[in-house]
């Protein structure tokens, strides 16, 4: 195996091989790593990630699956993928679930764990979970744990080890990553009114709905309040104010998890 840079070398020694009558080893070259600018990673510029702190924010099997995929194609290393290549390999393991042998063997997360997949049921996505570390303010792994408890409570750490490995990254990964880039919108008075009349949504709703159900009353509100052409921009008012993001959760299910009279103090909060 050897890098872009090398394929002049590699084309080279394969020549010098064959000139004394031997027979060359199969070759494979792969791309270069790059940065979130799309320049290469240098250890004397300092750019990207490296695997030791790769592996302080996520499971090795999350960069075993990100190495494995498109192994030809350049790949961008830096920390802002990490949640994504995570999601990806919990994605991977819920496919595992229903497939056959053939589309299993296609499956990447197979060849990851030697085909011997885990079986653990995913109770929410990494993204998920690093906007439950911020709003809940949890800052070690038994707080998280005993919110994540606080309603789904069939649930204990030994019968989860995936997601108890997931729950201490997050946290290490929000504090170190997320916590010095969020930028939280203030909003315009009349995105204060209509955040209001969400606020006046929720107060309708009960930790008994589904999160479909409450998802659907969010989609009227906004539509109701000057976002009906583009409930787009509902969302991403309601990321900016609440999670200092353009993106975030789907809406229903983080309010069905984190709980109906604790997103509307985390909205009035906001407000204030």
């Amino acid at each position: 195996m050897y890098g872009k840079d090398l394929i002049e070398s590699a084309i080279l020694s394969t020549k010098i091989i064959n000139l004394i009558g031997k027979k060359n080893p199969s070759g494979f070259a792969y791309e270069l790593f790059l940065d979130e600018k799309g320049e290469k990673i240098s250890k004397s510029k300092g750019n990207g990630i490296t695997i030791d702190q790769w592996l302080e924010y996520a499971s090795p099997e999350s960069l075993s699956l990100y190495m494995y995929q498109n192994p030809k194609r350049a790949k961008k290393l830096y920390k802002e993928i990490v949640p994504k290549a995570v999601d990806d390999y919990l994605d991977c393991i819920e496919k595992s679930k229903k497939q056959n042998e053939l589309q299993l063997l296609m499956n990447p997360v197979w060849h990851v764990h030697n085909g011997d997949v885990p079986q653990e049921d995913m109770i929410m996505t990494f993204s998920m979970l690093l906007n439950l570390v911020e709003t809940s303010n949890a800052d070690n792994k038994e707080l998280l744990w005993k919110f994540v408890k606080k309603y789904k409570q069939d649930i204990s750490e030994k019968n989860f080890p995936i997601f108890d490995g997931l729950v201490g990254y997050a946290i290490k990964y929000f504090n170190d990553v997320i916590k010095t880039q969020k930028k939280y919108k203030t909003p315009s008075e009349s995105e204060k009114l209509a955040l209001q009349a969400l606020v006046k949504t929720l107060e309708k709703c009960t930790d008994d709905m589904s999160p479909e159900d409450i998802q659907t009353l969010i989609y009227s509100t906004g539509k109701e309040n000057g976002y009906a052409e583009n409930l787009r921009d509902w969302f991403k008012l309601i990321y900016e104010v609440v999670f200092g993001d353009e993106n975030g959760p789907r809406m229903g299910f983080f309010i069905s998890f984190f709980g109906v009279s604790e997103t509307k103090e985390l909205l009035m909060n906001k407000l204030k």
